[in-house]
């Protein structure tokens, strides 16, 4: 029987698979796959964390009740270690209190077996579309700190003044600058921090956290 349709994922998206069962392992594979995204298994957690990763958007479809080391034992375990990857799990022995457990801490999906192949690649498409967002907003917030660290003393001071409400006179007093100079600063901030226009530069200082005190 063919799978179910859902959209390719053709931004270099690779979805984790962790289950002792091989033939699991091997239906699920094959199901995601045939709907067009990469995947890769393994049949134990520390097979998968001994596997270098990508770098690429991913999620993780992790067994609950797996040898030794539990499913959400290894949630707990990639929670302590900073380690964030969407989770979808699947049991054939799940309840209620499992599940909360497993959303509670994090995770995006629990599906108990037999679950519907339609409803694994709804699951999938949504933690790939979560990663990619969460990625996106790091890149941005990387970019974000590096401009401001490209600005010199001068220009981060006048950028946390005008922010603060301060006109360039006001900014001159206090920093006993001309306003001339002040003015050269604060457009040098501006480009710098690649501003469009000053109110940008006002929600950028608000996520750095300059100017809020």
């Amino acid at each position: 029987m063919s799978a179910p349709a859902c959209e390719p994922q053709s931004n270099g998206s690779i979805v984790y698979v962790v289950d002792d069962d091989a033939s699991i392992r091997d239906a699920l594979s094959n199901l995601l796959r045939s709907a067009g995204i990469r995947v890769e298994t393994f049949a134990s957690t520390a097979e998968f964390l001994s596997q270098p990763k990508t770098g690429s958007a991913s999620c993780l479809v992790l067994d609950v009740r797996l040898q030794g080391n539990s499913g959400l034992d290894f949630q707990r375990q990639l929670v302590e270690t900073n380690t964030t990857i969407p989770i979808i799990f699947i049991t054939g022995h799940g309840d209620i209190e499992m599940s909360v457990k497993a959303m509670k801490a994090g995770a995006v999906d629990f599906l108990a077996k037999p679950f519907r192949e339609q409803d694994l690649l709804d699951a999938v498409s949504s933690a790939l579309q979560t990663d990619i967002k969460r990625r996106e907003l790091e890149r941005q917030s990387s970019n974000l700190h590096a401009d401001y660290q490209s600005l010199t003393a001068r220009e981060k001071e006048v950028m946390t003044l005008a922010v603060k409400g301060l006109m360039n006179k006001q900014i001159a007093g206090q920093m006993n600058l001309s306003e001339i100079t002040v003015k050269i600063h604060r457009s040098h901030a501006m480009k710098k921090m690649h501003a469009r226009s000053f109110a940008d530069l006002v929600r950028m200082a608000h996520a750095l956290g300059a100017g809020n005190s």
